[in-house]
This record gives C-alpha cells, structure tokens and sequence, in this order.
C-alpha cells in the first residue's frame, strides 16, 4: 500500500467522501454518547455503517439490543469500524434519550438537511436501516462497495460478517450453502453430549433422535413469556393430532413418512420451560441446552413464536410452518412445494364462489374480497391475530383485514 493512502485512495480524498455525506457548511464533526463532538475525519480508514433508526419504533429499539452486542464485540477485538446514527425522532428529548443507550455517534438532531439528504442516497424507505461504508469509497460512487442490507447481514452473521465487504458476504453464502448440503436431522438435534429428545413419556422421557429420521418434523421455536406462542399452542396442537390422526387412519397399510414436533426454547429459566412444554403434546430439546441458540442461528429465526419445516430427509422444506398452519390447517402436510400448489389453486377456485363484499360484527364498513395481487396478503388478521396471505376481506376505507373465513354478519347490517 502507498504511503499516505488508505486501500489505494489518498486519505484526503477518502474523508472528502465521507465528509460530503456526514457534514454540513458550518459542521465537520459527529456526536459521542457522552455529548463530546469527534471530527469526522475521525472516521478515514473505518468501515462505517450508517444506521436510520427511531427511539417510537419498536423494531428499531429491538435491533439495536444485537447491533449493540455486534459493536461492542468488534470494537474489543480492536477493528476499525465505527456507526453513526441518523435518528427520526421527532423531538430532541427522544433523541437524547435514544442516543443516550447507544455506543456510537450520531448526526445532530438539528442537523436535519444532512439527515434528509442520508435517506435519499440510500433510497431508505423503511427502518431500521443499516447501510455500510468501505474506506475507499464514501458510499457515493457506482455502489459497488456499498452494503444496504445491513440489518439483515446483521441478524444472519453478526460480527462473522466483519468487514462487511461483498467477498466476506460471498464466502459466508457459500459456507451457508455448504451446511445446508450436509443438513441431517442427527446433526441439527444431537450435540457431542446428548442424542435425544425429551417426551412426556412417563416410563422413559428420552426419545433417540434417531428414531425420528424418516419423519417430516416440526421445529417449534417459542416461550412461555411470549404471548403469541402461548396463544399459537392450541391452534398446533389440534393441527398437530389431525395430521396424526390422518396419517394413521389414511395411509396405515403404506410406508407413509410420519410427522413430529420438537420444541426448540427461548424461556428464560427452567421452571417456565417445564410449565410450558406440558402444554404441548410433542417432544423438546432439553432446557439450556445450546443446540437451541444454535438452531435458532441456523435458521435465522428472528421472531417467535416460529415453525421451521424438516422433510424426510432432514433438509429443511419451509421456515413459514406457522403461516402455512393458520393458512393451510393440516392440509398443509407435508409442507412440500408440490402440496402448497395444490392447495393454492384449490384456494383460487373457492374464492370464486365467496361474495365480493361482507362485514365482519367488530367493523362498521362494508369489507371487499381482495385477491394477493390486489392487497390481500400478507397481513395479520384483525379478528384471530394471525398471519394471513391470499385472498381476504379488507376495509378499503381504513386497511381493515381478516381471512375469509373470520367474516359474518354485522349486527349493524342485520335486517
């Protein structure tokens, strides 16, 4: 490398391209959590993520919880890294308070020219928002070295993802490929410790994960401090023993493939996972065990409660188990591409018999069908509060939805 340049750029004309993003005509530095200013030509030399985030909302507050975990880490193994927050808070008190719980800098709060022109050169149209920056280009040449999914490379990898370049992103696609080829159920559920499950069998409450192979299987990730996982229990559980029952009743004279659940914890101590897995009538990784982290890094599992699907031959099938359930019932087993197109063709021929308006007992306007292309999915339904795709009937006045089959008669429209 030259003398005096930085990746092959002089270092004047990197900070002149960081500058021209981050600064302003009467301010060349970022604000520090404790209030300190730092020049921005601090920053020459870094990999620089620019985060959009706001203090009022929720998916902002969670990420930071992860991305706050991912800095601190790669600032103690002493990378050159650094992010600079652009806030959308509303009013200085929330952006104080918001700045305040982060270890980073920030654009000023007043600095609101700088903020707009930030959004409109990366297109930002939703947050949170994670662009990254190379030293060597500022973020405003042909893109070729800019990252704007962030917040995703974030979630997958963490600080493997570090530095962040599109040749450090190709090696991780392809080891995550590589893994996915040598998939097995053994090697996802088994660690060198322990090779089985736990059932709510009384004689014996271990189940060899060797047993299961052959079977489609359910990966339920949730906890018993998650309401939605709570409220989902009943649902899976009804589904879970009709497609056991079907199974036997259905294809017991074949060698039909058979189909489990294995619940995979989020709880925060062991009472609450016992308390919870003696609702479910399936089996479970054993509490604290670190296959559950792992598996939930495996499948990037990002929100509970979540149904990974695992085919026969362990590879995984679908990571939507649980929108395919409230979508599907047990018509959706096994899951497969081939099912889900039968069922979606099977749907568009019902849709043609249902009536292009109704209204719903807890909605005052009129409700129309709408198909997926013209607004109908996807949405969480206004009645049983989950997910929905497809067809359904949704208030074009003010985007009130629900799946066909939630409407009835409105006690306001009764004659």
């Amino acid at each position: 490398m030259m003398e005096g340049t930085d990746n092959g750029y002089p270092l004047t004309e990197t900070f002149s391209r960081l500058s021209s993003l981050l600064a302003s005509i009467d301010r060349d530095f970022l604000i520090a959590t404790d209030d300190t200013q730092v020049k921005i030509s601090e920053l020459q030399g870094k990999v620089v993520g620019i985060y959009f985030s706001a203090n009022w909302y929720s998916p902002c507050r969670k990420f930071n919880k992860l991305l706050i975990e991912v800095y601190e880490q790669l600032k103690r193994q002493g990378c050159d890294f650094e992010i600079v927050l652009v806030s959308s808070d509303e009013d200085i008190g929330a952006y104080n308070n918001y700045r305040a719980s982060m270890p980073w800098l920030s654009v000023p709060f007043s600095d609101l020219e700088t903020k707009k022109a930030l959004n409109q050169t990366f297109h930002v149209e939703a947050m949170p928002c994670l662009v990254f920056l190379q030293p060597n280009d500022g973020g405003i040449d042909d893109g070729a070295n800019t990252l704007l999914d962030g917040v995703e490379l974030i979630y997958r990898y963490g600080i493997e993802a570090f530095p962040f370049t599109r040749e450090r992103l190709e090696i991780l696609h392809m080891e995550q490929r590589e893994k996915e080829e040598r998939q097995t159920l053994v090697n996802l559920l088994t660690n060198n410790g322990r090779d089985y499950v736990l059932s709510h069998d009384p004689l014996s409450n271990q189940v060899h994960v060797t047993s299961l192979q052959g079977k489609t299987i359910g990966l339920y990730f949730g906890a018993q401090w998650c309401i939605p996982c709570v409220e989902f229990i009943p649902k899976l559980t009804s589904i879970y023993r009709k497609i056991k029952q079907t199974i036997r009743e259905v294809h017991r004279t074949e060698n039909q493939e058979d189909f489990e659940i294995v619940f995979i914890s989020s709880d925060r101590d062991e009472a609450s996972f016992v308390s919870f897995f003696e609702t479910m009538p399936w089996l479970a990784l054993p509490f604290g065990d670190a296959t559950n982290k792992s598996l939930a890094k495996h499948f990037d599992v990002r929100e509970i409660p979540c149904l990974v699907i695992l085919g026969p031959d362990g590879k995984t099938v679908t990571k939507q188990g649980r929108y395919l359930i409230n979508l599907y019932q047990e018509n959706a087993y096994p899951f497969t591409d081939a099912r889900l197109e039968f069922l979606e063709k099977q749907l568009e021929e019902e849709a043609k018999s249902l009536p292009k308006t109704a209204f719903h007992a807890r909605h005052q306007h009129e409700l129309n069908l709408v198909s997926e292309q013209t607004g109908g999915g996807p949405f969480i339904c206004c009645d049983c509060n989950e997910q929905g795709s497809g067809w359904a009937y949704q208030c074009l006045e003010c985007g009130f939805e629900v799946h066909p089959k939630c409407v009835g008669p409105s006690p306001l429209h009764n004659t």
